[in-house]
Order: structure tokens, then sequence, then C-alpha cells
């Protein structure tokens, strides 16, 4: 029986911890099902070293097309991929390339997304019509599982792939997290009472700063590093760039507590079972908090972190283990339709 070949297309080769992470854990389950994979990305040879797959470029329309005519599945996904907040060019870029897959008579699988927003009219007419001819769409929340019923769309409502990601055991030592990423209303005040209650409630504790993409976070990662040592010199401080994924992973093992804004940092603390404080830049981070239970502040309450960091170190490490495992992906319908491809009954 021939492998089933399989395209990937989603926001892939930026350095992003979240899309690498849940680009990981699919192509661990690809690997399993015996699938031949190639992923469209804007670093091939860094996609192709890490995941031992073969890969093509981004905007290599040639190389793209070729896939997909020699395809047999194209998954898109997962992530914020069909929006039109960060980008009109990026939401046609996507739909384009799962029309092609359809007109190439291809299956399509929409993969642990995000739906909108799409204010655009005619991009929300694109993509209702685009996205109705998929066979399979999967949603990481009820807003776009909503907005897909309401276009007449079947859709799975499905936790976030990254809960799957395989972790190492959790080593905690002393060591506070603490990541941060560049948005419009985070400002210096917050970062200032960070910092002074950081100083004043973490005094011998190393605090490991995480820049996440480094394109957005490294610059803020600096400069709140620099908050940190002119408040208490001798404390100990280290940046943890995003080389890779695995490179976060290691460090987050030893953290005792973590304070961060990105959602799958959030995420990933709570698969260890590190006690966490979300700072609430975007709803998917307060929905995580208030789902599994950790404390979260908004950026203009920086006034309340003092009873906010108190939460967060009463937290039970067992409450948050047990929700990370009940929010695992199933990739049992996903893994039906790869074998129907090869079913000739099935596939019919």
């Amino acid at each position: 029986m021939k492998p089933v070949k399989v395209v990937v297309s989603g926001y892939i080769g930026f350095d992003n911890f979240g899309d690498e992470s849940i680009l990981e854990v699919l192509l661990d389950n690809l690997k399993q099902q015996g699938c031949s994979i190639t992923v469209i990305s804007s670093n091939p040879q860094k996609t192709a070293l890490l995941h031992g797959v073969k890969s093509c470029k981004t905007f290599s329309l040639i190389n793209i097309l070729f896939n997909l005519i020699h395809t047999d599945i194209l998954i898109s996904g997962g992530g914020s991929l069909l929006q039109d907040k960060t980008s009109l060019k990026s939401l046609f870029y996507y739909l384009f390339i799962i029309l092609c897959a359809k007109l190439f008579h291809k299956k399509v699988i929409i993969f642990a997304q995000g739906i909108g927003p799409i204010n655009n009219q005619f991009a929300q007419w694109l993509t209702k019509f685009v996205l109705k001819k998929c066979d399979l769409h999967s949603v990481r929340d009820e807003k776009s599982l909503f907005l897909l019923r309401g276009w007449g769309i079947d859709a799975m409502l499905q936790s976030d792939p990254v809960f799957n990601l395989d972790i190492p055991n959790y080593l905690p030592q002393n060591k506070l997290g603490i990541q941060l990423r560049s948005w419009k209303h985070l400002t210096s005040d917050f970062l200032d009472v960070l910092a002074d209650e950081i100083a004043n409630k973490f005094p011998n504790h190393e605090v490991l700063i995480f820049s996440f993409q480094d394109t957005q976070d490294y610059k803020l990662c600096k400069e709140f590093q620099t908050k940190l040592t002119l408040r208490k010199p001798q404390i100990k401080t280290e940046i943890i760039q995003n080389n890779y994924p695995h490179n976060l992973i290691e460090n987050f093992k030893n953290l005792e507590y973590l304070i961060a804004m990105r959602f799958h940092a959030c995420l990933l603390a709570i698969k260890f079972g590190i006690k966490t404080l979300a700072i609430n830049y975007d709803e998917k981070v307060e929905k995580l908090a208030k789902e599994s239970g950790i404390p979260c502040i908004n950026l203009d309450e920086e006034d309340k972190l003092d009873k906010k960091i108190q939460e967060m170190k009463t937290l039970n490490e067992s409450a948050l283990l047990e929700f990370a495992q009940s929010q695992q992906f199933n990739f049992s319908k996903i893994n039906n339709l790869i074998n129907a491809v090869n079913d000739p009954i099935r596939h019919k």
C-alpha cells in the first residue's frame, strides 16, 4: 500500500513557538499513519531539518502547485489563518492554496483553526465559498464553530493540538519565568510595576525571560531585563530565545512559576503543572485562564499584580495537570480520512 501524500499549509517557518509546536504535533500523527509529508514553509531548509520532512517555499508558486497536484490531502492550519485582522493578503493566500487543492480534486482538512474576524465582505463570501468545499473542519474556539455552523458547515470543536505535545519530566528549581510580547496596550507603567513586584517577591529566584517569537518579543525582553537589573542589580536573569521550540521547552521544565502573555506559553506551563499568572492581551488567553483555573490580569490592572501573584502561588499543580490531560486533541476523524484514501471503496 502506497503512503498517503499530505501537503501541510500554515504559518510555518516564522519561528513562532505556538505554530511550530502545532506543526510538530500534527507531523507526529501523520508519521504514525505512514504518510509522505511536504510542508509549505517560509524557511524550508530549517523546517526540513527540524522535522525530517520535505518542504517547499511559501511563495514558490510552481513548487506549491506541483506538490498539490501530486498530493492526496491538503491540511490547512492550525492557528488563525483565515482572518483579515492581520492581513487581507494572507487570508487570500491561504484560501488560494485551499481552492487550488480542491480544483485538483484533493481532500482538504481545515485543522485546528480559529476562523475570523473577516470584515471585508468579498473576503467573507470567498472564505465561506471555499470552506464549504473542504472535507473536514476542526476549529479551536466556539466563535469559529458558531460562524461555520451559521454558514451551514459542519465543524468539530477541538482543543489546541499543543496539549498533545510531548514534554520532558517536570523538575522545578528556584526559577521564575517571564514571557512578554509586544502589544499596543502593554504600557511602561505595567512593566515598571511588574518589575517592582518581581524584585520584591522573588528576590532569590533566577528569572528566565522568554522570547517566543524573536522578531516580536526579543526587544521587549531586553527592555524588561534592564528594568529588573536596575531595581536589583544582583538578580540573576537570562533571556531565552526561540532558536527552536525544544530549547524553550527544556527551560520551562525547571520553572517554579510563570507570568506570561502568550496563549501557548500559558498552555505549556499548564501541561507541566507550573503555577502560572496569565496576562490578558487576547480573549483566548482569558478563556484558557478561566477554564484552567489560573489567575489572569488585564493590562490596565497593574494595581492588582500583588493580589494576582499571591493567587498564582496558591495554585494546585495536580489540578493543572488534570485539566491539561482532559484537553487532548482527537485525531481519529483525520486519521479515518487518511485511511480512506487508500481504501478504494471508502474513497469513492
